[in-house]
């Protein structure tokens, strides 16, 4: 239960940050409501794994920028993974687009750290 509360914490801070950053979008493989919803929904998985599995690493070995940088490399980490994801997206039938980097995946990143940890606060997670 607690990794579809994830997805959807995800999905929404997505929905957010393609809101408001115009050079995000996320192309749905069909029309309607409900492919959109899916469309946010699975690239909110491919997002949640790549957070899982390739931010660590990426951590681990960007930890001597991230401490000279007193942290604010860290965006330009989750910037990455972000596209990362964009790039995995590309062999799905759902694609998310991200016309710059340094503009559009920065804010996007922003905007998605920021919304999930506001709806963080309203969830009640299994690690408490």
């Amino acid at each position: 239960m607690s990794f579809l509360i994830r997805v959807i914490v995800n999905a929404l801070a997505l929905a957010a940050a393609v809101w408001v950053v115009p050079g995000l979008q996320i192309v749905a493989a069909g029309e309607g409501t409900m492919s959109t919803v899916i469309a946010y929904l699975v690239v909110a998985v491919i997002f949640g794994l790549v957070n899982a599995l390739v931010r660590p690493i990426v951590k681990l070995f960007s930890l001597p920028i991230t401490c000279l940088t007193l942290g604010l490399f860290t965006i330009v980490i989750n910037a990455l993974m972000l596209l990362l994801t964009s790039w995995l997206t590309t062999f799905t039938p759902i694609e998310l687009v991200i016309d710059q980097f340094w503009w559009d995946a920065i804010a996007g990143t922003i905007i998605i750290s920021i919304v999930s940890a506001v709806l963080g606060l309203f969830v009640k997670s299994d690690r408490d």
